[in-house]
Formats: structure tokens, sequence, C-alpha cells
């Protein structure tokens, strides 16, 4: 099924929610007006529909190959990531000081979600060296960035991360890969490393890989990671890639999805130690990582609201065509999106990707306003953006697999082969829950370390914004927003207890606490997301009744009524569930 790259959605998010339209008049979105994010997403649009999507299938098929030490991505693979870097997508939002554009992450996040949804898997090794540029521009020496930014920034050389290890998992404190000091001020890195994304490939000239280890006197746990840059090749004094370094790529991981993204396991210092370079300061290397781990994790939040888009798209095109039973008044055999269950299925679907979507291009807002602002306005956007993550990574990769999986349903047993490509979806959006901190840790992130900041008044304000939210679709003279804003009201009473709850069980009652942070998220997310979905069906409203004619209108209207009544519902059950489930969480595992 052809992809169709969904920029209008996308803006009239950036605009509704994220206030795109206030910060071009505000001055914070200068580089944005007279329509530069139209164009820049149109353009991105042309390239994911026509170069990227085109690779999805095959790629899956095909596979990334580790041959004669070296890998192999498929067909197609290195051609479009040539072009892709050529026409400066790698750089929309790197400092120009380094050959960046230097334009706000909003829109990069917009063009992000555009290369995910046309091809997951390709789109896995931008993201992971955008991460890495944001870690070297914040935390690199001068000589690292002016030996490495300009290429990662231009898209000549890509960037990995490498944490995991076998024994470690997420737990870092537990690394054993180490360091050594040359004396020169170069380091011998030792160790291996799995599940490392885009580990090796044959689409770049060079790979730099931001490595953590342990020195021989670092203190013991996380206090003693430091973090090194470790490049496939030296560079050469021109820049160049010079001299193979002594990192290789071991083996690939058969997965279940993202085939054709080269999952690897690598070895450093099989022949006297791979040089490496220190990024920051010795055993402060994870304050460092978690700059590159924090961009990565608001980007694979975006990457499920893309494959939860390109779910959506192919289950509606297949709704629409495939014939079966009769829907009522019907004379003759009907379309299945003419049954009421296929088309709760389907606003289900929609519904729940755009409002992940609002969520994410929120964070990203947030995180402009951190970047461009300054004093205290900087300090609570960094704040709110910082709260607002987990939520975008979490929520958006639950909905993701979510929706992926309502698509193979709509599909019946057409979804369930391989043919129609829907179990691709299923199959690509599964590991997203897991990877960049499971969604499990990000639950537990937002409740122990967010919902504190400035002793809870950071949450207290984002929750006063949904309230005034409910208070605008209240006032509107409608049925449809009548109901938006009772259920809202409502979910939002849950969130308020909630927050009171998980505030004051960190301090008495943590373990209580820890039991109830996976139903909190996901209380935050549809309570987040039917605010930003009416905040969407508020406009829609207003440019109705300024005699505006988009046909989409209708449908976010729709979508904030359905995601109301049959999803921000779910809100007092999961109150009850983070108030009254930690006993018979701790019963039930006591009983094993």
């Amino acid at each position: 099924m052809t992809y169709r790259a969904p920029v209008e959605d996308i803006l009239f998010a950036m605009r509704h929610v994220a206030g795109l339209d206030q910060g071009i008049a505000s001055g914070l979105y200068a580089d944005l007006s007279d329509g530069m994010a139209e164009a820049v997403l149109e353009e991105a649009a042309k390239f994911a529909e026509t170069r990227i999507a085109p690779l999805n299938r095959g790629g899956d098929k095909e596979t990334s190959r580790l041959v004669d030490g070296s890998v192999v991505t498929p067909k197609g693979f290195k051609e479009a990531y040539t072009d892709w870097a050529a026409g400066g997508w790698a750089g929309v939002a790197a400092e120009p000081a380094h050959g960046g554009q230097g334009l706000p992450i909003l829109l990069n996040i917009g063009c992000t979600e555009l290369w995910n949804a046309a091809n997951l898997a390709f789109a896995l090794n931008p993201l992971l060296t955008m991460g890495a540029i944001e870690a070297l521009t914040a935390h690199g020496s001068e000589h690292l960035q002016k030996t490495y930014l300009e290429k990662m920034i231009s898209g000549e050389w890509t960037g990995t991360m490498n944490l995991t290890e076998p024994q470690a998992g997420s737990d870092l404190a537990l690394l054993t890969s180490r360091a050594e000091r040359n004396g020169d001020g170069t380091y011998r890195i030792f160790g291996q490393k799995i599940f490392i994304t885009y580990g090796d490939h044959d689409m770049t000239g060079n790979i730099v890989h931001l490595v953590l280890a342990r020195l021989p006197d670092a203190p013991p746990g996380t206090r003693g990671i430091s973090l090194f840059v470790v490049p496939k090749f030296i560079p050469n004094a021109d820049g160049t890639p010079g001299e193979r370094n002594d990192v290789r790529c071991h083996a690939l991981e058969h997965k279940l999805g993202i085939h054709a993204s080269p999952t690897a396991t690598m070895i450093f210092g099989d022949n006297g130690g791979a040089i490496g370079w220190l990024v920051g300061e010795e055993n402060k290397g994870l304050a460092c990582m978690f700059t590159m781990m924090n961009n990565a994790r608001l980007g694979v939040g975006v990457q499920g609201v893309a494959v939860a888009d390109r779910a959506y798209q192919q289950a509606l095109a297949y709704a629409q065509e495939r014939k079966q039973g009769k829907a009522v008044g019907a004379g003759a055999t009907s379309p299945i999106v003419e049954h009421p269950d296929v088309k709760r299925m389907l606003i289900e679907m929609r519904s729940k990707t755009a409002a992940a979507r609002a969520i994410c291009l929120m964070t990203a807002a947030a995180l402009d306003r951190y970047h461009r602002l300054e004093g205290a306005e900087a300090k609570a956007a960094h704040e709110e953006a910082s709260l607002l993550t987990p939520v975008a990574k979490a929520f958006s990769t639950d909905i993701g697999v979510e929706v992926a999986s309502l698509g193979v349903q709509i599909h019946g047993g057409m979804g369930f082969v391989e043919e129609t490509g829907a179990a691709q979806h299923y199959r690509d959006a599964r590991i997203l829950p897991i990877y960049e901190g499971t969604n499990g840790i990000q639950a537990i992130d937002l409740v122990t370390r967010k919902l504190p900041l400035s002793e809870g008044r950071t949450v207290k304000a984002v929750l006063g914004r949904y309230a005034r939210t409910v208070d605008a679709a209240r006032a509107i003279n409608h049925p449809t927003f009548a109901r938006i804003g009772q259920r809202l009201e409502e979910g939002l009473a849950a969130l308020n207890r909630a927050t009171d709850f998980m505030l004051a069980s960190l301090a008495t009652k943590p373990n209580d606490a820890l039991a109830g942070a996976t139903p909190y998220l996901r209380l935050f997310g549809l309570v987040a997301g039917g605010a930003y979905l009416a905040d969407q069906a508020l406009a829609a409203h207003a440019g109705l009744g300024a005699g505006e004619t988009d046909p989409r209108h209708a449908t976010r209207i729709a979508d904030a009524r359905f995601f109301a009544e049959n999803l921000v519902t779910a809100a007092s059950g999961l109150e009850t569930t983070i108030l009254e489930g930690a006993d018979s969480v701790n019963m039930a595992w006591a009983a094993e």
C-alpha cells in the first residue's frame, strides 16, 4: 500500500496544540515564518513517500546481513541514505556553527515522523545519529566537535549509542567494559556491547560510536561510568577516515521486526584496545549519555506515532475495499468499513495516533522554549519537557503497538499472514516499548523523578492547562463539546487525585508508588492526549464557524469526542488501580 505523509495533520497539531503560530508571532519561531514549516514538511514528505517508503517491504524481506565481517544493508538503502544526507536532513535542528540549519526541534520531530512512518528500519540510523550529535554538541571538547560534528551533521558519518551489555541490560551500574588511559589524552577501550542499532553498516564512510566504559580507578556503580568516542576508522589529520580501529561487529541479531536495521553485537579491543576519546569528564559519562538518551526517547515516541499512522492508513484502505456481510439497511454485501465495530476500531486507531502525535509535538515545543528562552521561562520549559518525555516515549510506543495490532485485526486472517504487510507494522512496533528504556522504566522515571520537579508545581501547572481546555470545551453551547468537556473533567479529576497520591507515597510508601507507576503513566497519557485532541477540536470548531471548508475539521472533532467518551473513561479504573492496587501486587508476588 502507498504511504501518504500526513503533512496537514502534523501542521494542524503544530499550530493548535504545540503553539507554532503563537511562536511565529512572538518571535520564538521567527525562522519558521513565511511558510517555512510547510515547505520543509512538504519536501520531507516527498522524499519519504517516493524514496524511503518503497524500500520498506523489500528491506523487511531481505534484511541486513553480516558478510565477511561487514554488514550489508538491503538493496537501495545506501543510495537512499546518500540522497537523504545530501538533502541536508541530518542537520535540520543541529547547530549552525557546525553546519546545521538550527531549525526548531518541533519541525525536526515532524520530519522524524515522516521518515519513520515511511520506513522505520531505515530511519533508526538517522535518529540515533541525531542523538549523538546532540551529546557531542553539549559535552564534547572543541577537538571532538571539530573532528566529528560537521561530518555527522552533513550525514557523511553516522553515530551509535553503546550502552547495553549481556549481564547488564538496563542496569548500567553493572557495566564491565573498561577503559585504560594511554597517557596522551586517548584511552583504550575493551569490552562487549549488545543490541547496538546500526553498529555496523555500509551506508557511510565512518561510524562514530559513543561507548560507556569504566576506568581502573572508577568508583562503583553508575558514579564510575565514563563516555568515550570510539570511531570505526580513526580520522586522519585532514578529516578523512584513516586506520581501522580495534572495534568489530561480531554478530547480528535475528529479530521479530525491523529486519532491515542491523542490530549488532560489538567487540572492542580484540587487538590491544580500541582507541577512544573522553566525552565530558571522567566518571561523569552517564550524564553525557543521558543527553543522547533523552533525545532518543522523544524520537522513539515519534516512532510509535509513525508506525501507528502507517498501520491506520493501510487498515483504512483495506476496510474500504474488503467486502463481507451486509451492513444494517444494505441491500448487498458491504465494505467492512460500513460495519460499526470496524468503524470503532478505525476511529480508535486514528484518535490514538493523533493524541500520541500531539503529546510528542508538545514535548518538542517545550524543548524549543528551553533552548530559545532564558531565565525562569527556560527553566519552566525544561521541567515541562522533562515531565512529558517519559509520557511521550511510553504512551506513544504503547499506542504504536495497540494501533498496529488493531490493524492486523481489521485485516482478519489476511493480517496474520505476511502478504498484506499489516503484520510487519505490528512486528516492527513491538520493539518500541522496549528500547531506549523500557516503558516500565519510563513510568518509574515519571513518578519518582519528574512529578517532584519544583515540589510538584511543574506537573500541577501542566494539569492546570488541561483544566483550561476543559473549561473552553464546556463553554461551547454544543452537545459534542459538552460531552468532551464532561469526560475530560472526570479524567482530569482522577489524574489530580492520583498525582497527589503519588507525591505523598514517594515519601512514605515508595513501593506503592512504584507498583502504580505504569497505570499512572497511562492515566496521564490518556488525559493529556484527550486534552490536546480537545484543543484541536476547538480550533476546528472555530474554523468551521469562520467559514472554513476543510473536511478534516469534522474528523478532528469526532476524534476528540471518541477519545474522551471511549478511552478517557478508563481514568476511574486506572485511579482505583493506582490508589489501591499495590497490596494486590505484593500479595500476588508473595504467593509465588
